[in-house]
């Protein structure tokens, strides 16, 4: 699952639990160098055919610009995947802080007693869209992810919510 939760240690002012959620990275960093070398191996072997012929400078600069348009697209489809969203619950907050490589960090907070939490199976700009609601605010979490894993994340979200309140109600 791209989430992960982590319970931290329960004292007054440490939050008790902490929620990250990232992106899908289907690409690591060795699979980006493998891909682009096999993408350039291949796009070279019909030069072979060319070189030394005037046919070579018209397919040279297509060719130079197809593998430099891979490189720049899954290059940005990396930054792209820096993404993060991290929750935090102490028993008389909640943080939601989303960081967007590409925007500055966004921040909400409110009090877990009155947050709602609600998926919406349609209607919202993904299949199984989670928000959570409260302090005047409606706020998106996880919107990058399956809409399996958003219904996971909500149940968890859900039970872990409604044991804060327990503990400290």
């Amino acid at each position: 699952m791209p989430y992960r939760w982590t319970q931290q240690e329960k004292s007054r002012d440490a939050p008790h639990w902490r929620l990250s959620v990232w992106p899908h990275r289907s690409l690591a960093p060795k699979g980006f160098v493998i891909f682009i070398s096999v993408t350039s191996i291949l796009l070279a072997l019909p030069l072979i055919a060319v070189l030394g012929s005037p046919v070579l400078w018209g397919l040279l600069p297509f060719l130079s610009g197809t593998v430099w348009l891979t490189w720049y697209f899954l290059q940005r489809s990396n930054i792209d995947g820096l993404l993060c969203e991290d929750l935090v619950l102490w028993p008389d907050r909640i943080q939601l802080t989303r960081t967007d490589p590409r925007k500055p960090e966004q921040s909400w907070q409110a009090n877990p007693y009155w947050v709602r939490a609600e998926i919406h199976e349609r209607g919202g700009p993904v299949e199984n869209y989670v928000t959570l609601s409260g302090a005047g605010r409606t706020v998106e979490l996880g919107a990058f992810l399956s809409p399996e894993e958003r219904v996971s994340l909500f149940h968890d979200l859900s039970d872990r919510l409604q044991r804060l309140d327990i503990n400290t109600g």
